[in-house]
């Protein structure tokens, strides 16, 4: 586990938030390598008011470091009020898929959306399909996917929306797919400790396959207040839809919020890079990485 602790100090940045102060973001990182190159998707984010999550940009680098864009989604390409944590996904046939975290206009709703193409660069939006709708109960966002022995499995950050004001609330629920497409659900597999640093939500940001069973990066809040600036932690299970919180204190920014999120790990030559979101010193979040 401590090869995936994010440690700052040794980060590098690879993508500036895209403007200074609380609310603007870059982050929520899903990457892929390939035959020598590293492929990004993350989002671009404004405060309330002025966007929110505006953009979600698919990059490419040969360094795992410094990426260049190769296309953006707006928002209203969507028909959405904001967009989350993509997930970017190669199937075994040479597939690239790209699943895209969409609110529902006036509402606390999220759904997830999927688009294919041969190539990063061609995703078309106008080709999409709804793969995970949620429900008038629980909105659903931040799927992260794995494909594990012929087998899809999914873990979602789902949230209750039977009141508004409760909304922020969230667990993280497991699924299974033949073809990553259709999915059937299997309850939750991580949940909220009362009285912890994750008691008011938690949502699975990473997940690797041991001999053991499962280690899984997740992100946690205590309070509804910090929302936003949540930290991270990790989490371990013999079944892939049964995961229990590990022992120890998050990892944290020491900067303003404490915000230290959406770690996701990806091999590469010579061992892996981590990428996630933290806050820095102006309140803004920006996307680093680090090599291990």
């Amino acid at each position: 586990m401590s090869a995936l602790t994010p440690r700052p100090e040794r980060s590098a940045l690879v993508v500036a938030p895209p403007g200074a102060g609380d609310g603007h973001w870059a982050g929520a990182p899903s990457a892929v390598a390939h035959d020598g190159t590293v492929h990004l998707a993350y989002r671009l984010r404004r405060p309330l008011g002025q966007g929110r999550g505006h953009a979600v940009v698919v990059a490419r680098s040969s360094d795992g470091e410094h990426f260049t864009p190769l296309l953006t989604i707006e928002k209203d390409e969507l028909d959405c009020e904001s967009l989350e944590r993509p997930a970017l996904v190669r199937t075994p046939d040479g597939t690239w898929r790209l699943y895209l975290s969409a609110a529902t206009p006036g509402t606390k709703h999220w759904r997830v959306e999927v688009v294919e193409a041969a190539d990063p660069a061609a995703f078309d939006v106008r080709n999409r399909r709804v793969t995970l709708p949620g429900d008038d109960k629980t909105g659903v966002k931040d799927p992260v996917i794995v494909r594990h022995d012929g087998l899809w499995h999914l873990w979602a950050s789902c949230h209750p929306l039977a009141d508004p004001a409760e909304a922020d609330q969230m667990v993280t629920d497991y699924a299974t797919s033949r073809d990553g497409l259709e999915w059937t659900w299997h309850g939750t597999a991580l949940g909220r400790r009362p009285g912890a640093w994750d008691a008011r939500g938690v949502r699975v940001s990473a997940v690797r396959f041991t001999p053991d069973g499962v280690l899984a990066a997740y992100d946690g809040r205590a309070a509804a207040a910090q929302n936003y600036e949540e930290r991270t932690g990790f989490a371990a299970g013999a079944d892939p839809g049964a995961l229990t919180a590990l022992d120890g204190p998050p990892v944290a920014s020491p900067h303003h919020g404490g915000g230290l999120r959406y770690l996701d790990v990806v091999p590469v030559a010579g061992g892996h890079r981590l990428y996630y979101e933290w806050t820095r010193p102006d309140g803004a979040h920006e996307l680093r990485t680090e090599l291990r």
